[in-house]
């Protein structure tokens, strides 16, 4: 879909690819990559934290890690594209400036524009919290639930133009189990995701 994929440069150990992680909420996904590029070496390295929420509690971890840290509110404007356009060109110029490679989207509530799309695909990964193409959005564990799975998982996939519609890099499947509620299935999916993600920008920032 729309101008093709342009992947990074291949990291290395000794050259690791340098990462932006966005996020707007918690951060146990950014708490559990930087902990598996912590525990050996790696061919990426988290060099920038990037919330829409200045409220964020995983921006703690740009703290803790050392790591450069900012919070991006959405600009005042009238025109919500407008504002949306503003906000992204603010965060790219923030990515350019800190010579970031790859950008990992862990959390981020935030649909982006094809604009800025385009500027970074290839070089833009997500993970969604469901085997896509099933379940794709913001609410795919009630929507596993609603709709009788048993199983569900999650999908590392590289971001293009749509909504959850990109190159699929890898998933794993998680079980549904009688009685799951969204609370409880989000959590066994998070602990799957914790595993997944780390694992796959291994091999994508490798290649």
């Amino acid at each position: 879909m729309g101008v093709p994929y342009t992947r990074p440069r291949q990291g290395s150990i000794s050259s690791p690819l340098r990462i932006a992680v966005l996020i707007s909420g918690g951060g146990s996904g950014l708490l559990a990559l930087l902990n598996y590029q912590r525990s050996k070496p790696v061919t990426h390295i988290t060099k920038l934290i990037i919330s829409d929420n200045e409220n964020a509690k995983g921006l703690q971890y740009g703290n803790d890690f050392q790591i450069s840290t900012m919070a991006i509110n959405l600009p005042s404007s009238s025109d919500r594209i407008q504002q949306r356009i503003l906000h992204e060109d603010i965060i790219h110029e923030r990515l350019i400036e800190s010579n970031i490679e790859l950008i990992v989207l862990n959390g981020y509530m935030r649909i982006l524009t094809p604009e800025f799309v385009k500027k970074w695909k290839g070089r833009l990964i997500n993970i969604h919290p469901s085997l896509l193409p099933k379940y794709p959005g913001a609410n795919a564990q009630r929507d596993a639930l609603d709709d009788g799975a048993k199983i569900t998982g999650c999908t590392v996939h590289l971001v293009d133009e749509g909504v959850d519609t990109g190159e699929i890099l890898a998933q794993s499947e998680v079980p549904i189990f009688d009685g799951d509620t969204i609370e409880i299935l989000q959590e066994r999916v998070k602990k799957a995701e914790h595993l997944l993600y780390p694992k796959v920008l291994d091999d994508y920032c490798g290649k």
